[in-house]
């Protein structure tokens, strides 16, 4: 299959898991149903410092000058974000850090971190992990203006969800330009459809959307 029909495919897939989701589904998978603004920019600052980490991880793993930019950018952008959402957190008077040495890390981040081609890291990372962010961004984005923080809402809606959507979309490029292969498309298929299995945010769509259970990761 051309290259970029495979990742179209893959792209209509996703946006079609999207579309099923209600209003606010991501925010209560993600928070047990402990939505507040407060709470939810907590899990984000978990999120963003376990995003910049693998991206920053798998930089020097990389062979590649495109996909070490690929996975630079995002790990810088997660970085910044994650500072932005503390400074946020310490306007609202929660002096919030997350610490890597004390931390459990997530399932999701131990699969990622798994990963071994390039291809498969960034179907999983920016392409699929980056289109949930977005769809994520977009409920708490609302959320925060029903709950009246319009200082949050705007600093998701100006600087954090562009630069997602942007991640997303190099991702989307890389797979168009190095997808070209039997081999690498299926290897690029099964890492959305694991990611998407394991997401915390997606969690009761697991099952329907991927047609497997959520997967044990050690």
């Amino acid at each position: 299959m051309d290259a970029k029909e495979f990742v179209q495919g893959l792209a209509d897939e996703l946006e079609a898991l999207f579309a099923r989701l209600d209003e606010e589904e991501i925010l209560e998978a993600e928070s047990g149903g402990q939505k507040d603004v407060v709470t939810l920019l907590k899990l984000a600052l978990r999120s963003e410092l376990e995003a910049a980490e693998l991206a920053g991880a798998w930089m020097p793993q990389t062979d590649e000058v495109e996909g070490k930019m690929l996975f630079a950018l995002q790990c810088g952008d997660e970085m910044r974000h994650y500072a932005l959402i503390r400074d946020r957190l310490l306007e609202l008077g929660h002096d919030e850090q997350i610490d890597p040495a004390t931390e459990e890390y997530s399932p999701l981040y131990h699969y990622l971190k798994g990963l071994r081609t390039t291809i498969e890291r960034a179907a999983a990372g920016p392409f699929t992990c980056e289109a949930i962010a977005r769809a994520r961004n977009a409920q708490f984005i609302a959320f925060c203006r029903r709950a009246g923080d319009e200082e949050t809402a705007r600093l998701y809606e100006e600087v954090i969800q562009p630069e997602e959507i942007h991640h997303h979309e190099e991702g989307r490029r890389y797979l168009e330009r190095h997808a070209t292969t039997p081999e690498a498309q299926e290897a690029a298929a099964a890492a959305v459809h694991a990611t998407l299995a394991i997401a915390d945010e997606l969690e009761t769509l697991a099952e329907k959307s991927t047609g497997v259970d959520t997967l044990p990761v050690s």
